[in-house]
């Protein structure tokens, strides 16, 4: 099994693809200085792979190479934070611990 994870625009979104098939994305929106991810989705098809977590740590990775901090409006994206502190530097700052 080959995972790739890719940037893509229009939408903008991260895939994650499976031997060339695309697996699911993690949806963002650019504003100000700050990315905002307002979806996650893996097909059900490959759930379970624990490709959700590969997706959204590559585009965690690429965000902080970017210099840009995030809103977590996806719950995926948002526990996947909250159970990796590694990433919690990257949030807002209207966003920090609850």
């Amino acid at each position: 099994m080959t995972e790739n994870v890719a940037r893509r625009s229009a939408p903008d979104r991260f895939e994650i693809s499976v031997d060339g098939r695309v697996a699911g994305f993690a949806e963002f929106v650019d504003r100000d200085g700050v990315r905002i991810f307002p979806h996650t989705e893996i097909d059900p098809e490959f759930g379970g792979q624990g490709l959700g977590g590969t997706v959204v740590r590559a585009a965690l990775e690429a965000t902080r190479a970017e210099g840009l901090s995030i809103v977590a409006q996806c719950s995926f994206v948002r526990h996947y934070v909250e159970t990796h502190p590694e990433w919690s530097d990257l949030l807002a700052a209207d966003q920090g611990s609850d």
